[in-house]
């Protein structure tokens, strides 16, 4: 099965304007997704999707594959869903253009998933750290998005059941608080589909679900499909803030 990942970025964002083009560490932060990306063995074509001129300008400049989509997408994924349409692929990934640390080997297992042909749509998953007990970044933590698995879906994923921002499952002990943050999974924001499945996701409605929580995914089991969630070692940090960046690159400085 031939795979393609999609890297959709635009230029606006809320808490970081500019994002894409944020070249501190001497190159965009859309060129160290992109050369992640390329590092995938499982992917034959990478392509970032955007609105915005300038990205666009950005990447075919450092010599990488760009196409422009619609400026009236509301999400990643309907942009990726425009670009995936004219694409010879059977797997498209759809990569946020904020992760310049994914490791190449957690986009091969995801692909490898979405290939097994036994769910909708696929994500990824880690545990969470055993010193995670509370504060950032904990299971208890709203913005650390927790996946409920299920079932086993093949040797290699489990059935996602539910996604949650809050703590679940809860912890029934006498102090209520959680002593095992191991036992709960961190979900890796990435997905792969095929081109049919992105294509109905992005055409179907918000859930009332998804609208609670603020979680794209949950449309999915919404419409009553399957996401199967591989297990990775770990989960490489996003940049979403100003001191995300600033982190990443220090990180980078070091050559972490």
């Amino acid at each position: 099965m031939k795979a393609a990942i999609l890297i959709p970025a635009r230029f606006a964002s809320t808490r970081l304007p500019g994002k894409p083009l944020l070249a501190e560490t001497g190159k965009p932060l859309i060129q160290h997704v992109y050369e992640q990306a390329k590092k995938s063995r499982r992917a034959s074509t990478v392509i970032v999707a955007t609105d915005d001129a300038r990205i666009f300008d950005t990447v075919r400049g450092f010599g990488g594959n760009a196409v422009m989509t619609s400026a009236t997408h509301e999400s990643g994924s309907a942009r990726a869903a425009e670009a995936a349409a004219e694409l010879d692929a059977d797997i498209i990934v759809n990569l946020q253009g904020d992760e310049p640390e994914i490791d190449p080997g957690d986009l091969d297992t995801l692909i490898d998933i979405q290939a097994a042909g036994a769910s909708f749509a696929s994500t990824l998953a880690c545990r969470f750290p055993v010193d995670a007990s509370s504060g950032s970044g904990s299971p208890d933590d709203p913005s650390a998005v927790k996946v409920i698995l299920g079932n086993a879906l093949g040797a290699n994923a489990s059935r996602a059941v539910y996604f949650t921002r809050v703590l679940c499952s809860y912890p029934r002990n006498q102090s209520g608080l959680i002593v095992e943050p191991e036992k709960y999974f961190l979900h890796v924001g990435v997905y792969a589909f095929s081109k049919e499945s992105l294509a109905a996701f992005a055409s179907a409605p918000p859930g009332a679900l998804e609208q609670i929580e603020r979680l794209e995914q949950l449309r999915i089991l919404e419409m009553g499909e399957v996401i199967a969630a591989g297990i990775v070692k770990k989960a490489v940090p996003g940049i979403d803030t100003p001191e995300d960046y600033q982190a990443f690159v220090r990180r980078s400085a070091r050559g972490d």
